[in-house]
């Protein structure tokens, strides 16, 4: 088994009814000859395992081999294209009990948003917005753990 040090929480930055066909295409598109992420939550709650934790998925460049990417599909305004938390209640209870099973099994492990491995460009020791390469997971992962007791 990999060492695993990070759970980084995703969003598609897409519609919550994209398949997961559409996004695999896009991945392929891309030239990636693995997934972005291990699950992927869709608005209903139903989990996808889409690669086994073992084996690095293309979450976070530089921080695959010690990651697992949890995923849920939206983040978006489809009107706006902008940053939108719009997890669904039953997309929230999957990802905590995803969050919450990777927690025992790697009990150090640090649970963050794809946002938060920006740079800290000006190394106030906080990543702000206007520091963000990209507002994934569009919520405050932070903040959501406190609301949840993780």
């Amino acid at each position: 088994m990999r060492q695993i040090k990070y759970i980084v929480l995703h969003c598609t930055a897409g519609a919550q009814t994209q398949t997961n066909e559409s996004i695999k295409a896009y991945w392929r598109s891309l030239g990636w000859k693995t997934v972005g992420y291990h699950h992927i939550i869709d608005k209903d709650g139903a989990v996808s395992d889409l690669l086994p934790i073992e084996y690095p998925s293309n979450g976070v460049k530089g921080f695959n081999s010690v990651s697992i990417n949890i995923c849920y599909k939206g983040g978006v305004d489809l009107k706006t294209g902008k940053p939108l938390d719009n997890r669904t209640d039953l997309q929230k209870a999957a990802m905590k009990a995803l969050v919450i099973k990777y927690k025992k099994m790697f009990p150090a492990t640090i649970v963050q948003g794809h946002r938060d491995f920006s740079p800290d460009k000006n190394r106030d020791g906080v990543i702000q917005p206007g520091e963000w390469m990209k507002a994934c997971p569009s919520f405050s992962v932070k903040e959501w753990l406190q609301q949840e007791g993780i």
